[in-house]
């Protein structure tokens, strides 16, 4: 039973990257559903209330980062709510390597997209409708794979991983 719920969180998150790759949106069940699923990890991993402060702090202030950048139009809706989501996973400690990783993995992520964006599309992939959004120069970046890949970087080091992980 542990093991499976250690998977929990790797799993939505492989999901709302390949959700953002397909679709260019993260839906809102996917962040309800690690909301959901943390408000179920605390009581089973015997989380100190210190500890789900220290949660709840790092989710609320990539909240407000979040959509401000999303307010700046820096980064999409689903982006703001699954960079917080995934925050509150991880904890105020893991706040700052997330931070981190999402930011190199993103700025690589970005880089890649707009070198591919100036070579014409392959005919084999023209007309494959998330090829052609991806490759449009006018849409965005997903940037929920880097958010997600971020976030599983870290997840090993996390309060949940090791409470589960370690028994």
């Amino acid at each position: 039973m542990n093991m499976a719920l250690l998977l929990v969180f790797p799993a939505i998150m492989a999901w709302a990257a390949a959700s953002d790759l397909l679709t260019m949106r993260i839906a809102n069940h996917l962040v309800l559903a690690l909301l959901a699923a943390f408000a179920v990890m605390v009581p089973a991993t015997g989380m100190p209330l210190e500890e789900l402060y220290s949660h709840a702090l790092a989710g609320g202030i990539v909240l407000v980062v979040a959509f401000s950048f999303f307010a700046f139009g820096w980064i999409g809706g689903g982006d703001a709510k699954l960079a917080a989501v995934t925050a509150l996973w991880l904890g105020w400690t893991l706040l700052l390597p997330y931070a981190v990783y999402s930011a190199l993995l993103g700025g690589a992520l970005t880089l890649f997209i707009l070198a591919v964006r100036r070579w014409p599309l392959p005919a084999a992939l023209v007309g494959v409708g998330w090829v052609d959004r991806l490759h449009n120069a006018n849409t965005g970046v997903p940037y929920g794979i880097a958010l997600a890949a971020a976030g599983m970087l870290v997840y090993a080091d996390s309060f949940v991983f090791a409470a589960f992980a370690l028994g």
